[in-house]
């Protein structure tokens, strides 16, 4: 039972029970009053004429004789259909008081000489003999259960409005709770299942995936889970892959260099210039994948150290360009700039930026046959500085591009024997996004690759 009181279902079908049914009782309440209120008006003025008639009847009793006594028997007796022993065969519901606004006959609610209320009689009728009050009739309350005319037509009907908005009433409430079930059920099941995920989910079982059943606020939710889960999902993969990727880069340096030093050490192989230029070598290579890693897991945590200045576009690629002149030249390789006049400058750390150029320019070197043609353009689009990377070289085959500038990706399977890390568009991706910049990559095989970086103009 507690868990049942503590369930989202029980309490939505308890609100949307309670709620219904108090608007349906207040409905219904404001509606029986307004409609007694109405026809009370009503029925008085279509009593007002008989009213009048039957004010002046007792007038002209009262000066004959002199009293109200006998008056009963008198209206009775003025209405030939009427039976006097039974009051509720009159033809007007009406109530007498004398002129001290005591009871005289009418309402059984009084008994004789009863004092009735001021604000009764005061809505009365009163009638006058040479100037004198001598009583007052007051129009019953046709809808009062209580009235001596409760019997009558009017009263009736407002009986039978009466029983008619209670049954209305209780269907209405009826209805409500079973609508309440279902609606609460519609949202609680859904919710139910996003529960039950994250459950799965907490105990392992990543990119876990819930139907979704709507697309309202609860189907949103339903696939932000989805997608969250997928995305932890990928993130655990790609999490093992790197730890798979750094050992392996790291066991490849680590066992050259513990090979050497225990030779060296029995004494197997003489130390000479050229195997400590191989250890160095295997040193320098762990350095930069250290380093790497630092760069990558400062830019996850937002941390990546930027010193932003403003920077023209010719003189970022002509300095990068300076800095690659002569290895380009040495590989046989056409490296030539496209800068327009005019380009708007840019906030950005030179260093950093240098270092992703740098990195893309190595990369399409690497890649670029003797007799290729490297590209290095900038230009100005929407408020952004375009700049490319341009090469001839082998391209980058379809089912590896979208994943060039995931970690460790090993499209090309002998990256990590050339001395690279395989970290370095990783680095690129982040430097860039931390600049508030995109970079995107299209390539045809056989023909080159053109790496796209967009930055914000100042």
């Amino acid at each position: 039972m507690k868990t049942t009181m503590r369930s989202l279902s029980f309490k939505l079908t308890i609100a949307f029970m309670v709620v219904s049914v108090v608007g349906t009782v207040l409905v219904a309440v404001l509606v029986n009053w307004q409609t007694r209120r109405q026809f009370g008006n009503l029925v008085q003025t279509l009593y007002q004429n008989e009213l009048d008639d039957l004010g002046d009847q007792l007038a002209n009793y009262y000066v004959q004789t002199g009293s109200w006594r006998g008056v009963e028997r008198f209206v009775y007796t003025e209405q030939p259909d009427a039976d006097p022993h039974d009051k509720h065969d009159r033809w007007i519901p009406a109530t007498l008081v004398d002129g001290n606004q005591q009871f005289i006959f009418g309402d059984r609610r009084y008994s004789p000489g009863e004092q009735l209320p001021a604000e009764l009689v005061a809505n009365g009728l009163p009638i006058e003999v040479e100037g004198e009050t001598v009583g007052w009739l007051v129009l019953a309350s046709v809808g009062d259960g209580r009235s001596d005319f409760s019997g009558s037509p009017e009263a009736d009907f407002l009986a039978n409005l009466n029983r008619t908005t209670l049954v209305i009433a209780a269907s209405a409430g009826v209805l409500a709770l079973l609508f309440g079930i279902v609606l609460a059920r519609t949202i609680s099941h859904p919710v139910s299942e996003l529960k039950s995920a994250t459950q799965r989910v907490a105990q392992g079982e990543l990119g876990h995936q819930v139907s979704v059943r709507s697309s309202d606020e609860i189907g949103q939710l339903t696939a932000s889970f989805n997608q969250m889960s997928a995305d932890l999902a990928q993130a655990n993969q790609l999490r093992r892959q790197m730890t798979a990727d750094i050992a392996h880069d790291l066991r490849t340096p680590l066992s050259v260099l513990q090979g050497y030093t225990e030779a060296l050490d029995d004494g197997k192989l003489p130390g000479n210039s050229e195997i400590y230029q191989s250890m160095h070598r295997q040193v320098k290579h762990l350095n930069r994948l250290v380093e790497d890693l630092r760069t990558l897991s400062l830019a996850d945590a937002g941390q990546l150290s930027l010193h932003p200045q403003p920077v023209a576009p010719r003189d970022l690629l002509e300095h990068t360009a300076l800095i690659y002149a002569q290895q380009a030249e040495k590989q046989q390789v056409t490296l030539k700039l496209e800068i327009p006049e005019g380009l708007p400058q840019i906030k950005v750390d030179l260093d950093r930026l240098v270092q992703v150029l740098g990195n893309l320019i190595s990369n399409a070197l690497r890649h670029t046959p003797a007799g290729g043609h490297l590209r290095l353009a900038a230009q100005s689009s929407q408020q952004q500085l375009i700049l490319q990377v341009q090469d001839t070289g082998a391209g980058i085959a379809p089912e590896d591009l979208p994943h060039v500038f995931d970690r460790f990706y090993r499209g090309d399977k002998s990256r990590s024997q050339n001395g690279e890390s395989g970290l370095g568009l990783a680095i690129a991706r982040s430097i860039v996004q931390a600049h508030n910049g995109r970079i995107t990559a299209t390539s045809t095989p056989g023909q080159g690759t053109t790496f796209t970086i967009s930055l914000p103009t100042l």
